[in-house]
């Protein structure tokens, strides 16, 4: 396969500045993860470990493989709302006792690890993540429930966790439920739905009405333990499969079990020893200009990606706009679409959909490297067959069955987000880099439309328009479109998987890709209409 050749000037100014710019940005990401890995606070951290506890972040190391790497999943949810960043739970994809799977960990340091409209979102996310990919789940329990300020926006669509547990357990695919502390109300649901339970002595707390609501609805004086725990639920209720001496021991029987389930993946493995890129994917930092409106060539984060920096590149004079082609990452293989200049054309979008045809046919997973304004306008476009041609794109994405793994480097605006896998077309897993923007156009542009569209208004009725109030509206839209298409706004609102760090690709991939091939890994042969 040919190999990729770098032109980059890791000496030039524009490099320097790239650089700097990106490292930037990564402080501000970094400042955001300590806080969601400071959970609730160093207050009620302490407290926690007063009481004997673990936190949850521990609990996970405990649990996977020593040295074995935690993709985590949604870091930032609830970024900018009123609730707490990381939305008290912890979700990702680890290896336990050689077995890839999804872990949701209760933060218990945060309100009691209660559930809340974002904690939920993230919660479905990663079930969602599970059921696709086909990865067993280990639920880390220990929440007082809803949160119940908001309940009215978690009790309806709360109910899709039990419903995701059960089509899991009903599909073989294992799910796991280690409980730490409270499992109340509907949360008793969770180790009732999944395959095996395991209770820590004296903390588990599994019942569907504790001690101050069976007293209120049946006059009953009860206890917790009595009510719920590990030693009633072990003995007598046979609720639980394992009885766990403290957590620790919880941890070990996990670990445990996942070593007894006979799992094994139904995609093809990868090569074995996979050639690094012959370029220091170090260098994608100075790669990327800060300002989403210059374009970079995606080949040269390609040559920083990819295996051996080898890449056969799939019609490279037509269609100049996208870059498509075959490469390997850590030993898998895959098609590469990735954005060049921003605008998608006619040709591209053609080009795009034999691409994704290609793929189909040969049951090759698809990773998009967005860097688009969308499908391109104007009059010579639209009586070209823009539509036409763009619906084709959009076709071929929203039919075809191969893995599709979708980075956000820089920017994805309007139907370009559609075309290059955005989150509404179902993309195993969907990424963005810190400087990325994401909204239906430009802040500039969309203010823009706005203005000229009163303008066209304020004459049709005959009215004088305002200049003053105009620049005024003008300014304030494109100040919020700028603030809702930021990386962190949208990752907050779980319109991608997380944030991460450019120089990461490379190894996210790589764990998405071995994380898809838990299933079979197949092909469409046969596509909707495309409109000729």
């Amino acid at each position: 396969m040919p190999v990729l050749t770098s032109v980059l000037d890791t000496q030039g100014e524009a490099y320097r500045a790239n650089r700097a710019a990106q490292l930037r940005l990564l402080d501000r990401l970094a400042e955001q993860l300590e806080l969601a890995a400071a959970g609730g606070g160093e207050r009620y951290a302490a407290r926690h470990r007063d009481r004997g506890r673990l936190l949850v972040r521990e609990r996970i190391e405990l649990l996977v493989d020593p040295d074995s790497p935690f993709l985590e999943l949604s870091s930032l949810a609830a970024w900018g709302t009123e609730f707490t960043v990381g939305a008290s739970v912890v979700t990702g994809i680890g290896v336990v006792s050689g077995v890839e799977c999804v872990i949701i960990g209760h933060d218990p340091t945060v309100r009691g690890g209660a559930m809340n409209p974002y904690s939920l979102r993230k919660t479905l996310r990663a079930l969602e993540i599970a059921r696709l990919n086909r990865l067993p789940v280990v639920n880390l329990v220990e929440s007082g429930g809803a949160d119940l300020p908001t309940q009215a926006d978690l009790f309806v669509p709360a109910g899709r966790i039990f419903h995701e547990l059960t089509a899991l357990s009903a599909a073989a695919v294992p799910t796991v439920a280690l409980v730490f502390g409270n499992s109340t109300a509907g949360g008793a649901y969770v180790p009732g739905m999944c395959d095996y339970a395991v209770l820590v002595d004296l903390q588990a707390k599994v019942f569907l009405g504790g001690p101050p609501l069976v007293k209120m609805a049946t006059g009953e004086v009860a206890d917790d333990e009595e009510l719920g725990g590990a030693e009633m639920h072990s003995r007598v209720s046979g609720l639980a499969d394992h009885f766990a001496a403290d957590e620790y021991d919880a941890i070990r029987i996990g670990r445990m079990i996942m070593s007894q389930l006979n799992w094994r993946k139904l995609g093809p493995a990868p090569d074995l020893h996979p050639a690094p890129p012959r370029y220091d994917p170090e260098e994608i930092l100075g790669l990327v200009p800060p300002d989403a409106k210059v374009p970079f060539d995606p080949r040269e984060i390609l040559a920083r990606t990819v295996d051996g920096s080898e890449f056969g590149e799939y019609k490279p004079r037509y269609g100049t706009a996208l870059v498509c082609g075959w490469a390997r990452i850590h030993g898998y293989p895959v098609g590469v679409l990735a954005n060049h200049r921003g605008v998608l054309f006619s040709e591209e979008s053609k080009k795009a959909s034999e691409f994704i045809l290609l793929a189909n046919q040969t049951d090759t997973p698809l990773v998009f490297l967005q860097n688009t304004t969308g499908y391109m306008v104007g009059t010579s476009y639209e009586q070209g067959g823009i539509v036409k041609d763009g619906a084709k794109m959009i076709n071929a994405v929203a039919n075809s069955t191969v893995p599709h793994l979708t980075i956000n480097m820089a920017s994805s605006y309007g139907a370009g987000n559609y075309g290059m896998s955005g989150r509404s077309y179902d993309p195993r897993l969907m990424f963005a880099w810190p400087g990325a923007k994401l909204a239906v156009m430009g802040a500039a542009q969309l203010a823009g439309v706005m203005s000229i569209v009163g303008r066209a208004s304020a004459a049709s009725s005959g009215r004088e328009f305002d200049e003053a109030a105009d620049a005024k509206r003008t300014a304030a839209i494109e100040a919020q479109i700028e603030s809702e298409s930021d990386s962190f706004y949208v990752t907050a609102r779980l319109y991608d998987d997380g944030i991460i760090d450019p120089r990461d690709t490379r190894t996210v991939l790589g764990m998405g890709l071995s994380a898809v091939h838990s299933t079979t890994v197949a092909g469409r042969r046969g596509f909707g209409v495309f409109r000729m």
